[in-house]
């Protein structure tokens, strides 16, 4: 009967549930216990709702005279792009890049010539609206990244765990984060040019696959599965007749199922920390996560809370670890 159950776990839910099913069986003909009963782990949690995520940036409203007044800064066409019916309905990043170039063309007219020849009415507004704009930006830059569609469907709960060919990924995506924080960094750098094809086209790699949903569904699986490995070792390790399980350890650890699982799990981590770490790095860049943000960074995405997911898996990869020596030291 194994066998059967075998295929059909690995037809239905995917090659990596196959290949912990494997290993479980593997584990359990080896010591001679019954393979646990498998539970389907928890799914992540909803991402944070819309408002929950956004910061509230009050618009900046100017008579167009006014702006007139400050033509030689060069926003005149600019502000009047904004407030057409395209740039009201623009994408999230696209608001992004407008605030980006009108700070900086506020600013680098600010420090130029160009208040020495304004009236004192038009050199305080250009004053209070560089002002403004410096405050803004980076709540601004934190606001496009989530709303952003893209980032929303990344942390997507209608997601299964990856496969094991598909942790090859992770370390090209992670171009995408990599330049949304370099992107974030050099947001008051008037000497950065940000480029606009090169934003959507990481935008669009991140709406590719729901990524990181099905990373960490797959740390959750992986978790849940070494707990029920690591059960089954203790039911063994609890047999008083030793002699019955003699060299057991030595045949799981040369069994093809115990070698595949290994690799996995070294490039399951491997996978896991790369790409956490670059989310983590590109949040630590923006200014302090509204609440419910931290909250779920905290319980989904953080590197070092033992709760969250790769925290984790690796303790219980490291307990599985220390119970087959056990084990092995047991069944001599």
């Amino acid at each position: 009967m194994a066998l059967p159950l075998l295929l059909l776990a690995g037809c239905g839910e995917g090659d990596s549930e196959a290949l912990l099913s494997d290993y479980q069986q593997r584990l359990a003909e080896t010591v001679s216990l019954e393979a646990p009963p498998r539970s389907t782990p928890d799914n992540i949690a909803a991402f944070p709702e819309h408002d929950q995520r956004l910061f509230e940036v009050a618009e900046t409203r100017e008579g167009m005279l006014d702006i007139y007044a400050l033509r030689e800064c060069h926003i005149t066409n600019l502000v009047a792009g904004r407030n057409n019916q395209l740039g009201k309905v623009a994408a999230p990043s696209q608001r992004w890049l407008y605030e980006l170039q009108l700070w900086r063309r506020l600013s680098g007219c600010w420090n130029g010539d160009v208040p020495d020849a304004l009236s004192d009415d038009s050199r305080e507004r250009l004053a209070r609206l560089t002002g403004t704009k410096t405050e803004q930006l980076p709540r601004v830059s934190w606001n496009a990244l989530f709303a952003s569609e893209e980032w929303v469907k990344n942390f997507s709960r209608a997601s299964s765990p990856l496969s094991p060919e598909a942790l090859d990924e992770i370390e090209p995506r992670s171009a995408a984060l990599r330049y949304l924080r370099k992107a974030t960094l050099h947001q008051f750098d008037r000497d950065w040019m940000a480029d606009s094809a090169t934003l959507e086209g990481h935008l669009k790699t991140l709406q590719e696959r729901p990524l990181s949903a099905e990373l960490l569904r797959t740390l959750l699986l992986a978790e849940q599965r070494l707990a029920e490995a690591s059960t089954l070792i203790e039911g063994a390790l609890r047999r008083e007749d030793r002699a019955a399980c003699r060299g057991a350890a030595d045949r799981l650890a040369g069994s093809p199922e115990a070698t595949r699982l290994a690799t996995w799990l070294e490039d399951l981590d491997r996978a896991a920390r790369h790409w956490l770490g670059a989310i983590d790095a590109l949040l630590e860049v923006h200014v302090a996560s509204p609440p419910a943000v931290a909250d779920y960074r905290r319980r989904w995405l953080s590197l070092t809370a033992p709760k969250a997911p790769l925290p984790a898996f690796a303790a219980a990869r490291e307990r599985h670890a220390a119970l087959r020596n056990r084990l092995a030291r047991h069944c001599r």
